[in-house]
């Protein structure tokens, strides 16, 4: 190339889903049939009042133009009387929720708005790949706090402390956790905020699985003096099943808010006003809605665990979220390659646990988002190929 991309490329490399499915892409193209039950994209649809809602406004003439960058009252309301009923916690909608255009955009806005370069940032391994990765594009250094199977995946704060923490600038959490479906609870919480207050540090906690098999709503601001220290991700994606739609949202205190506002504002127009009523009308849900989904999701665990069993992998039933999280047998040598021969072989496509870090290297993660039969014709074909 005449013109050489920026340094900050040479930081990250390309999502390893991304460059997964180019591969499954050309295999199916080659005539392979291949399962993915690698991604946790949602195959329920939304509630039927939310694509209505969607089809009533698109007709509108007046629904096409630019949005606020703050998002309409009417989804600011709904997110916050959403978190009121399920989650116990008071925010204002006038200045302590900002709407996203999905809240992985979040994690980027949230880093810039507060990330110097040379800021060390608390990331979790095993955990979610873009929290390392959007910190080294803004120049910030990530710094790993191992989440362990034996300690029920909990970050040791004691051990942290120790090691010293005067350049940390923000800590990333995420429970209900990905990829383990460790759950969270009051205390952790309790303890994660009275960290964050004793050593300034802003706490981020990315909650997007709190609805999917769990109905122990919890979050990280429902903690008393939490607006002074942390933030909370949201999203629609996983529990109203509009991975597609990019609706999200970040909550805490309005002097927080106003400054992810800054880049936020400087980076997209808005949000498709109809899309912004029909995320309303999801978060208005009823309390069985919920429960009919994960209905569907209880017995697809099942069927997955079922994989899990004929892969003899060790895992926990009490596990919440989209995927079902397993260690893989101790005469298996090497995880990626393990699952590149099921790949090869079986046609099933299930995600190596090394790519969330190095505490995942023994695990492998299945999906839930695939149907009954989908989720049996894998098992049956793991099985021949185990067998074999």
């Amino acid at each position: 190339m005449k013109v050489k991309p920026a340094n900050r490329t040479q930081s990250v490399q390309e999502y390893y889903f991304s460059q997964k499915l180019k591969q499954i892409d050309l295999m199916r193209k080659a005539g392979a049939d291949i399962i993915n039950l690698g991604i946790g994209s949602p195959d329920q649809a939304p509630s039927q009042a939310t694509t209505d809602r969607l089809i009533e406004y698109a007709k509108k003439p007046g629904s096409h133009g630019y949005q606020s960058y703050i998002g309409i009252p009417a989804l600011r309301a709904a997110f916050a009387d959403w978190y009121k009923k399920y989650f116990g916690v008071v925010l204002n909608p006038d200045n302590e929720i900002l709407p996203l255009i999905g809240s992985k955009e979040g994690i980027m806005h949230i880093s810039m708005a507060f990330i110097n370069p040379g800021d060390e940032v608390l990331i979790p391994d095993p955990g979610y790949p873009t929290y390392s990765s959007v910190t080294s594009i803004v120049g910030g250094i990530p710094r790993y706090y191992d989440l362990d199977e034996a300690t029920g995946w909990l970050p040791d704060l004691e051990a942290l402390e120790s090691s010293g923490l005067d350049r940390v600038k923000l800590m990333w959490v995420n429970y209900p956790h990905m990829p383990t479906g460790t759950k969270g609870s009051a205390r952790l919480f309790e303890s994660l905020i009275s960290f964050a207050n004793k050593h300034s540090v802003l706490l981020c906690n990315d909650n997007p699985y709190s609805f999917i098999l769990n109905d122990d709503y919890l979050s990280l601001l429902s903690v008393d003096g939490s607006k002074e220290v942390a933030l909370e991700l949201n999203s629609l994606s996983k529990s109203h099943n509009m991975a597609g739609w990019r609706v999200g949202m970040v909550a805490g205190h309005s002097d927080y808010i106003t400054s992810i506002l800054r880049v936020k504002s400087n980076v997209d127009s808005g949000m498709f006003l109809p899309i912004q009523m029909a995320a309303a009308e999801a978060l208005n849900n009823p309390p069985e809605w919920y429960r009919e989904i994960n209905e569907v999701y209880h017995e697809r665990r099942r069927r997955a665990e079922e994989i899990m069993d004929a892969l003899r992998c060790s895992y926990d039933k009490s596990q919440t979220g989209l995927f079902v999280w397993g260690r893989i047998p101790d005469e298996i040598i090497n995880c990626e390659l393990y699952v590149e021969e099921i790949l090869n072989n079986a046609g099933v496509f299930i995600t190596p646990g090394f790519i969330f870090g190095r505490k995942g290297d023994r695990y492998i993660r299945i999906s839930l988002c695939a149907d009954i039969n989908i989720l049996n014709e894998a098992k049956n074909r793991i099985r021949n190929f185990i067998n074999n």
